[in-house]
């Protein structure tokens, strides 16, 4: 029998169980949500199933209305029935696998286990989402059929964003049952699978609570303040903005409470229990509700001047009051701020001399200790903590990669110079010659396993295609500052953008040219694709503004105009290469990121895309192709007759809007609704196995006999369109959606993307499109109003409505 997963049920319709439903929804599975009776009906609402099912109603209801959305699509909604444990339990027989994601009490678990093992079907898998209890006592008495589908899958909040998946297999869990569910969890839930064991909180939430107690510990002892403590443990040491307490504010005071108490109980032989024990404030906080995002404050609070002006306060410790936030630095991190890779930074902060850096060493040394004492008692390989570090907690780096960084050696050096402990496998480690973690030989990246002594290679999925390991087996065909081809095998290359926030510059577009070249002569097909470390991440944020800028205040417009064509050329140079191209984007794809998407033969995307032609924020409009390649994309998805019949009013207006308002999707089932990815086009679960599945496109449009497209003229719409849109122009300045300026260019992107003056119907060469789109582009570079847009994107990051 091969296992499917047809049909799922979540039991427990809180925020978690909603987001379980929610992402397997959107992996195309029917789910059934199901949570208990409330316990307050009055003896007339027991007979009314709205009533009856009021709990679990509100939890759908608070999945649906969450932001970020937990959905990739609200239509995703329409797979998921609700139902009660009282009218709907019987339902559970249809189910392939039952997740229970209810509270967190042995007793309550233990009933409601009973109740489904009454009811499910032999074979069916059931797992417990529970972070703290133990596997072993939930099932115990059960019977060996039950036991052998149980185990625990710990997903992490919010489920949809977080990447990290922690699975625990029982004492008598089928191994059948643990692979099938990594590979259903890695292939076509995106996660990234960590196998745990049996102990308190698992993997993730042990190393990761013990480390913001530690934290918190040490700053009372070093009279240190939450803010010092935020812009030490932030960008500089690869950790996410949130950095310490933004990050408890996110998940819950109390749950981090809750989770720090579970391992001080269940777990009397750490070592470093003591920093489990949270200073009394913490317990005052909960007490008074200050429990982060969730309440009205936590360690941070936004307050709203009279002017309606957002005032960031934070926490003072000592008086519990909230004062003014100020941002502090230390000359560790303007160090830091100099340097362009994460390995530099980590050198300015944990080796520094300053307050700051030896704060952060204090930290980070204790991190490096209690990652190691935890191999392997809570996992078998320094691989798992690292992963569950970078998937669970947005790290860029797991504490044996940052402990790498800084040099094995030289830390375990100081540390012995300090008086502290080096835990016993490191020293073995290093008493064996081997002075690293982690090593890259041939391309294939290995781990130091302390239960052999010897170093393995990394697990990795077989979809996966690695861009770095290729480049560590000498596959790179050429580089410069800003760009890479690469060889990813069987003929296949893949070109990799490597400026901020891989923005699109000149060389690139250079580059693009040589690697279509280098394909034609000696492979079968391209990938567009890039690794990056962080969700979302981004394929590419759009052109380098501060190019354009430098050349708006010099007035060179036949620069501007010339640099235009350049990638414009090599953009229609893609989309008609004698090979196939695919996209692999993810994450931010905005401008001309897009546009080099638009130009591919396919787009193969990461279900997390954030897709746009959002070049009017900045007072300019897509002119790389952007304004051809959109409304064609909606052309192409129409039968060739229709496109003769059809109304091109309602297509015109649609591409249009998408360009006059910015619009970036939410995800890549919305960039599909939006027009952007056609029905050829395919989204993938997993980012990790992105390049690897543009990979296996390109192969198979190889063997299914690739042809490029015939280059044909392109019907549009002409005048008739232009006057079409004021009608919306004047809406949208009417609801304050847009500015004067704002609808100044938009009416000059109704030409271009009508196709200028022309006659509804006309067919006009693709040629004709581009040249309005450089032309209009070069005049909006004229425009004063459009430079201080560009300015005030480059100096904050954020649009100008002038």
């Amino acid at each position: 029998m091969v296992r499917k997963i047809r049909k799922a049920a979540v039991i427990g319709s809180g925020i978690m169980g909603g987001g379980i439903a929610a992402l397997l929804a959107g992996a195309g599975v029917d789910v059934l949500l199901l949570d208990i009776v409330p316990f307050d009906l009055t003896n007339e609402e027991k007979n009314d199933p709205a009533a009856r099912n009021r709990i679990v109603q509100a939890g759908m209801q608070a999945a649906l209305a969450t932001n970020p959305s937990l959905f990739y699509s609200k239509k995703d909604a329409s797979r998921i029935s609700t139902g009660n444990l009282d009218d709907d339990i019987e339902k559970l027989s249809e189910c392939d696998w039952i997740v229970e994601v209810v509270v967190e009490n042995l007793k309550i678990k233990r009933d409601l286990f009973k109740k489904v093992a009454k009811v499910r079907k032999e074979g069916t898998i059931v797992t417990s989402n529970t972070s703290g209890i133990p596997l072993k006592d939930m099932s115990q008495g059960f019977a060996q059929e039950f036991k052998e589908h149980f185990m625990g899958t710990h997903f992490f909040n919010p489920v949809r964003y977080m990447h990290l998946l922690e699975l625990i297999p029982g004492a008598e869990t089928k191994s059948e049952v643990m692979e099938f569910l990594a590979r259903f969890g890695e292939r076509n839930l995106g996660k990234g699978i960590v196998w745990a064991k049996d102990t308190p909180n698992f993997v993730g939430n042990r190393i990761g609570v013990q480390g913001i107690g530690a934290c918190i510990k040490f700053m009372h002892e070093d009279k240190m303040t939450i803010p010092e403590v935020d812009a030490l443990f932030g960008p500089a040491l690869g950790r996410p903005k949130t950095a310490i307490f933004k990050t408890t504010d996110l998940v819950g005071i109390d749950t981090m409470s809750h989770v720090a108490k579970n391992s001080y109980d269940l777990c009397p032989d750490d070592e470093q229990r003591d920093t489990l024990v949270l200073p009394e404030f913490i317990s005052t906080m909960v007490d008074k509700k200050m429990l982060g995002n969730k309440t009205r404050g936590g360690f941070y609070k936004t307050e709203l001047t009279p002017e309606w002006k957002k005032l960031r306060k934070v926490l003072n410790i000592d008086t519990l009051e909230y004062e003014d936030l100020e941002r502090p630095t230390f000359p560790c991190l303007d160090e830091a701020r100099k340097k362009a890779t994460l390995k530099e930074k980590l050198t300015c902060v944990l080796k520094g001399d300053d307050k700051g850096a030896q704060f952060a060493w204090k930290c980070q040394a204790n991190a490096f200790q209690y990652a190691a004492n935890r191999v392997p008692e809570i996992a078998d390989s320094i691989v798992e903590i690292d992963n569950a570090m970078k998937w669970g907690y947005n790290f860029e780096m797991g504490p044996f990669e940052t402990w790498d960084a800084y040099g094995v050696e030289e830390a375990v050096e100081r540390m012995k110079n300090e008086g502290l402990d080096v835990p016993a496998n490191v020293t073995q480690m290093l008493a064996k010659g081997k002075k690293s973690f982690y090593k890259l030989e041939n391309g294939i990246r290995y781990y130091f396993d302390f239960s052999s002594g010897e170093y393995k290679a990394v697990p990795v999925s077989k979809n996966m295609v690695s861009i770095a390991a290729a480049k560590g087996n000498n596959k790179t065909v050429f580089q410069n500052a800003s760009t890479s081809l690469v060889d990813i095998g069987d003929e296949v290359f893949c070109i990799e953008f490597h400026t901020k926030m891989n923005a699109i510059n000149g060389e690139i577009v250079d580059a693009i040219d040589k690697a279509l070249d280098y394909v034609e002569e000696n492979g079968a097909g391209l990938v567009i694709g890039n690794e990056a470390g962080g969700m979302p991440g981004a394929f590419s944020a759009g052109a380098d503004l501060s190019f354009v800028s430098k050349l708006c205040h010099e007035k060179k417009y036949a620069e501007i105009d010339a640099f235009l064509a350049k990638a414009q050329v090599g953009i229609q140079k893609v989309k008609y290469a004698p090979f196939p191209v695919v996209a692999a984007p993810y994450g931010m794809v905005l401008g001309g990121g897009c546009e080099t998407c638009l130009g591919a033969d396919r787009i193969v995307a990461h279900t997390e895309l954030f897709m746009g032609l959002v070049e009017i924020g900045v007072g300019l409009l897509p002119a790389g192709g952007g304004c051809m390649n959109l409304w064609k994309k909606y052309m192409d998805a129409l039968p060739g007759r229709t496109v003769k019949e059809v109304d091109l009013a309602k297509f015109f207006v649609q591409v249009f809007m998408k360009i006059a308002i910015a619009a970036v999707s939410m995800s890549a089932a919305q960039a599909r609704d939006n027009g952007f990815l056609g029905l050829a086009d395919r989204i993938v679960m997993n980012r990790d196995n992105l390049v690897g599945e543009a990979k296996k496109e390109v192969l198979k449009m190889v063997d299914d006999g690739y042809v490029p497209p015939l280059k044909k003229k392109l019907k549009v719409i002409g005048n008739a369109g232009q006057g079409m849109v004021n009608a919306e122009i004047f809406n949208l300045l009417n609801g304050k959606f847009m500015s004067e300026y704002d609808a100044f260019l938009a009416r000059r992107i109704a030409y271009v993307v009508s196709g200028g003056n022309t006659g509804e119907g006309s067919e006009i060469a693709e040629e004709a499109i581009l040249k309005l789109e450089r032309e209009a582009f070069v005049d909006f570079c004229r425009e004063e109003k459009t430079i201080a847009r560009i300015d005030h994107m480059l100096k904050t990051g954020k649009p100008l409505r002038n």
